[in-house]
């Protein structure tokens, strides 16, 4: 059972890196590695399949429905964010957007969120290292933001899920540093200098209903695969994860800047975690996913739609996330 569980956590780790159609199917990837698991460690049955089709629906019915009100919504989105740039100065806007979509990405979702973040941006029409600075400490701030609630991405879902939590549990348990975190990069953003530019990229494009519904379903399709991956999983974290130190946890959850960081989630978390293991694997996942595109879903987002190259997502990731990362664990030893 071991070997087959490890060549399985192997597979997570670095089939949507190295090979392209796992890249684009990801969801059936991931719904497949979560069936195979459970076969493997005897957790297939109702149970599992029954949190398997509950588990994504409450954030599948958020990503739907502010899906449709963020179409519905796009004039006055438009006037507002214009009004905005009329009024206010170029830095202190940065920090208002990149804060409130943070804030924000916990109840609108982190998808739409950083759907916004990127309309906004082309808005403005600003140069090219000014539009991919804001949009990666925008990113910083939604992928915090989101790890708070089940309907602010996939990670808080899955945590959620896999320790048999409350909806507000992760608020209590991640709060001051997740909002310190957003705090922190929203001021970065003043430190931002614009340079009104001409669009450098692809104009901007209305989208359609179809559009809405089959990102919810895909959504839905890629939880109720991490789900079971975190059910067939619980083996190797039983045997492995729950005996690591926080500090040991922390650190190693730095490879989210390369791997998803749902897909840690669905991979460590479980009730045998002790608070302060919870704790410092979660912002471990959480602040490391910025640092790079693939570490999370908001990123991923927002690079495809304004074409960032991995090289210039992470001249800002990586210097913003490694004092991040350093802050945080002080903070997370002094606080134990």
């Amino acid at each position: 059972m071991i070997p087959g569980l490890t060549f399985a956590l192997v597979a997570i780790l670095i089939g949507p890196i190295f090979i392209r159609p796992i890249e684009r199917n990801i969801e059936l990837f991931f719904l497949s590695l979560g069936a195979l698991t459970t076969l493997l460690t005897g957790q297939f049955g109702w149970p599992m399949l029954r949190a398997a089709a509950t588990e994504p629906l409450a954030l599948t019915a958020a990503v739907l429905l502010f899906g449709v009100v963020g179409k519905l919504a796009r004039p006055f989105f438009d006037d507002t964010v214009q009004a905005m740039n009329s009024a206010l100065p170029a830095r202190l806007l940065y920090l208002i957007l990149i804060a409130a979509f943070g804030l924000l990405s916990t109840v609108i979702t982190a998808v739409v969120a950083a759907l916004l973040v990127v309309e906004a941006m082309i808005m403005l029409r600003v140069d090219r290292e000014s539009e991919v600075a804001v949009v990666v400490l925008s990113c910083f701030a939604i992928g915090l933001g989101s790890g708070l609630t089940p309907t602010g991405g996939p990670l808080a879902a899955i945590a959620i899920s896999a320790i048999g939590a409350d909806f507000f549990y992760l608020v209590r348990l991640l709060w001051p540093f997740v909002l310190s975190g957003i705090l922190i990069v929203s001021i970065l953003g003043m430190f931002v200098t614009p340079v009104s530019a001409k669009s450098m990229h692809i104009p901007r494009t209305e989208e359609q209903w179809s559009d809405i519904v089959l990102r919810s379903v895909r959504l839905y399709i890629f939880v109720a695969g991490l789900v079971g991956i975190s059910w067939g999983l619980r083996p190797l974290v039983i045997a492995y994860v729950d005996r690591a130190p926080q500090a040991l946890l922390f650190w190693l959850n730095s490879i989210s800047a390369v791997v998803d960081n749902s897909a840690l989630t669905a991979a460590e978390m479980s009730p045998a975690l002790g608070l302060a293991q919870q704790r410092a694997a979660l912002m471990g996942l959480l602040i490391s996913g910025g640092m790079l595109i693939p570490g999370n879903i908001p990123n991923i987002v927002a690079a495809n739609r304004l074409a960032i190259s991995s090289r210039e997502w992470a001249r800002v990731g990586l210097v913003t996330g490694l004092p991040l990362m350093v802050l945080c664990f002080a903070v997370l030893c002094f606080v134990t």
